[in-house]
């Protein structure tokens, strides 16, 4: 401790002694013809610095406040463009593009009334958009983006340390993600196979400009997604000199480079580490997982109308168990919560990459867009029984090993005119999917072994548009977007008019602070390789005949309050219908009850029969940062349910119903900023345990723990889950570098989040299982307490040089 107040002491000495200024340059362009844009006024927000562009359309603003600060610009015949958040330092300078549209204009893009909320024609309502700094700054995010969009309207989560999503009632599958306009399916380490969860973001935020979140109102050229499409756009490298950012936090180290590569080519790139696995070790964890990944971009003008970018990211992820967490352990609690943990968690090892180049050409009045992109998913899990060190066959449970490959072509055109913004475009994909299976299931019925290879190719398509336009002197906006998805799998897959998604958004100013918002929109999804893939005991691609690409059909209707430039208020309710969810032959359920926990979704027989709906109401206050308060207030009231076997709607395993998130934060002086997160969950439903079924000891051999009733589907409810997080932040801005240091607090108040108890075999003296002496054929269980509620103190340490 004395250390560490010697270090503080020092940095403070350091930081008094040097001037609380630095520099940012930049260019204006036309955002349509890409040329320079000389005379503008630039200044930055908030403040009264600024300048001038040269005859390049070049801009330098001296005496810049340190931190993150956004930059405006104002010309006349052009409309004000106010830019994300840039970090000055006094050793780092950045350099901000302001691309500037023509007043007369009316485009999809142009922020509808003000400037600091982004709101587009097609997607006038359900949108929301992240900077870098609300971010990074997130208590309890840990600055893990998904963690941060947990406190948007519309997002429930999972107690715990998961990083599921789930929007308005959907489950954690039908979610999309995109980075600089590249989808990428794997976006968590240890990802659920056939769903989006899992423990830990792989997007590295020191990357990341900003994220647009979208609830529905999905832009057409983003297909396949029913709850959510995630857009992450990323940072450009710094086009004068190296900048470099190290950061060491409570479970993982990275590093991150920028800067240029020749006069027209910048880069940026960052790895990271995970040393978890040591961590866990110590405080006697029953599993040590360990990741690493890495990120990049490259970015270059090849003319003044035409660009070319590079991306790509991936992980390596290796998921053991501690066999030696007991040694030494004697609170009896904890010993047996250890060992259910044992028992069912398999050894699990993932890698998966994404590639991509994106090249744009910029006409008079169009653009034109050709993405390719690459991507790659291995997924491999072995468990025995009791972890028998040697590996004996007859001891085997799970011995799964997977691989999805795409290789995917997306073009678009977008013709830009004074009234109107017409975008039009297609995508093809070729795609194969491996899978070799060895498993032992077993459910109240009884016991089977599901044993496999298959191996199938598949051809996807696609067709998309959206017209946009402005009537009534631009009070009302109106959007209509379409698809046609189609994928050679079975004859009614492979017509692209069974797939036919429509949409329309309008948007009706009432006058300058209220407006009048709503969307009507089709919306389908393909189910999972998992599903497309699973073949039965004769070698047959079961799901083949008579399997449909999943629908949801949104209508959305809200009202927009927005009293000045940093304040948004918003009311929007919402109604999901879905139908042809994948439902579960065996388990006689529907498949949009999976997806919380780690595994696999879907590598079993379904037909494509479910139905089910979602609806709700949310509320929203939000208001960005001025005079360095900052906050963000969602409630969410929502009703998700699905039918059952017998056709009855009951609630699903989203039904969450009351979601309230409560974000505000502080810049205090001498650089130091506070902030705090009340985050409420209401209990989701579960299926409670057939006992009969899981104490006989040939299918808890198997289970490992209890086998639920599907007969009595989510009947059971967990209790209502709150959660305060604190985050305070200090940073020293030396001559040349800076210091953030951080302490994030999780759950401050050590609330319990209970969930469904485990089973266990009780044992006798000597360790061995206890069996019924009543009945031979079953063990004696006992239930042990499955919660979770310990305070979760992390520091971190982020230097920039």
């Amino acid at each position: 401790m004395k250390r560490i107040l010697y270090i503080f002491i020092c940095l403070n000495t350091l930081a008094l002694h040097a001037q609380e200024v630095g520099i940012i340059k930049g260019k204006v362009i036309d955002a349509i013809t890409r040329e320079s844009i000389p005379y503008v006024n630039v200044f930055i927000v908030g403040t009264q610095k600024g300048s001038t562009t040269n005859e390049n359309g070049e801009f330098s603003i001296q005496e810049a406040p340190l931190g993150y600060q956004k930059v405006q610009a104002s010309f006349l015949g052009f409309q004000t463009i106010v830019s994300e958040d840039y970090l000055v330092t006094k050793e780092k300078v950045p350099f901000v593009v302001l691309e500037m549209i023509e007043d007369t204009t009316q485009l999809a893009e142009v922020e509808v009334t003000s400037k600091l909320f982004k709101k587009t024609l097609e997607s006038p309502l359900s949108l929301q958009s992240l900077g870098v700094a609300e971010i990074e700054r997130n208590p309890g995010g840990n600055r893990d983006v998904l963690r941060v969009i947990q406190s948007f309207p519309g997002v429930a989560s999972n107690p715990g340390f998961r990083n599921d999503i789930i929007i308005r009632g959907g489950s954690t599958a039908e979610n999309k993600f995109y980075v600089d306009g590249i989808e990428v399916p794997v976006i968590n380490h240890f990802q659920t196979q056939g769903a989006t969860g899992g423990p830990v973001g792989i997007i590295n935020t020191d990357l990341i400009r900003k994220v647009d979140f979208y609830a529905s109102a999905f832009p057409a050229n983003r297909g396949n997604a029913l709850s959510s499409v995630i857009a992450f756009t990323q940072k450009t490298g710094n086009p004068d000199r190296l900048n470099v950012r190290a950061t060491l936090g409570t479970s993982d180290a990275g590093i991150t480079l920028d800067g240029p590569i020749g006069k027209n080519t910048t880069y940026m790139f960052s790895v990271r580490q995970s040393y978890l696995q040591f961590l866990f070790k110590v405080i006697k964890l029953p599993f040590l997982p360990t990741y690493n990944d890495f990120q990049f971009n490259v970015k270059t003008k090849l003319s003044e109308t035409s660009e070319l970018s590079f991306i790509g990211l991936g992980a390596i992820d290796n998921f053991k168990i501690n066999e030696e967490v007991n040694d030494g352990v004697t609170d009896p609690e904890t010993l047996k919560r250890n060992q259910v943990i044992l028992n069912t968690v398999p050894v699990n090892s993932q890698w998966n990459y994404t590639v991509g180049v994106n090249y744009k050409r910029y006409g008079e009045n169009a653009t034109q867009q050709f993405v390719f992109s690459r991507n790659e998913w291995k997924n491999k899990a072995v468990k025995y029984f009791l972890n028998d060190p040697q590996e004996n066959p007859e001891n085997l449970l799970l011995d799964y090993n997977s691989k999805e490959v795409e290789n995917k072509f997306r073009f678009e055109n977008t013709v830009k005119k004074e009234s109107y913004v017409f975008n039009l475009g297609f995508n093809l994909e070729l795609a194969k999917y491996t899978n070799t299976t060895f498993q032992k299931i077993v459910n109240t019925e009884n016991i089977a072994v599901r044993n496999f290879s298959s191996e199938v190719d598949f051809f996807k398509y696609g067709l998309f548009g959206n017209f946009s336009t402005s009537f009534l002197s631009e009070k009302l906006g109106v959007s209509f977007g379409f698809r046609f998805d189609g994928i050679n799998y079975n004859s009614t897959m492979e017509n692209l008019f069974n797939q036919f998604s429509p949409r329309i958004a309008t948007t009706y100013s009432l006058n300058e602070k209220w407006s009048w918002n709503s969307s009507l929109g089709v919306y389908k999804q393909l189910p999972s390789y998992t599903v497309l893939g699973y073949r039965d005991d004769n070698d047959v691609l079961v799901n083949k005949k008579g399997l449909k690409y999943i629908e949801a059909q949104h209508a959305v209707s809200g009202f927009e309050f927005r009293p000045d430039s940093n304040t948004k208020v918003t009311l929007e309710g919402f109604y999901k219908k879905y139908k042809d969810y994948p439902f579960s032959v065996r388990n006689q359920i529907s498949l949009a009850n999976l997806g919380a926990d780690f595994g696999v979704v879907g590598n079993e027989e379904v037909i494509s029969n479910s139905l089910g709906k979602a609806y709700g109401f949310e509320v929203l206050a939000q208001k960005k940062s001025i005079n360095g308060l900052y906050g963000i207030a969602a409630y969410t009231f929502v009703r998700s349910e699905f039918q059952n076997a017998d056709q009855v709607y009951i609630p699903s395993s989203w039904d969450n119903r009351h979601l309230l998130t409560v974000t505000a934060g502080k810049k205090l002086p001498k650089n130091w900023e506070i902030g705090a997160k009340f985050r409420l969950v209401g209990g989701r439903p579960y299926t409670p345990y057939d006992y009969e079924a899981s104490s006989l000891i040939e299918n808890y051999d198997i289970s490992n723990g209890g086998i639920v009733d599907y007969d009595r589907l989510n009947e059971e409810r967990l209790d209502t889950y709150t959660q305060l997080d604190l985050r305070v932040d200090k940073t020293w801005y030396l001559k040349r570098y800076s210091i953030n240091f951080y302490l994030d607090i999780q759950n401050v108040y050590a609330s319990s989040a209970d969930e469904q108890a485990f089973l266990l075999p009780e044992e006798d003296a000597n360790g061995n299982r206890v069996i019924d002496p009543n009945d031979p054929s079953r063990y004696v269980l006992e239930e042990i307490e499955n919660s979770s509620g310990s305070i979760l103190p992390r520091i971190g340490v982020v230097v920039d040089f």
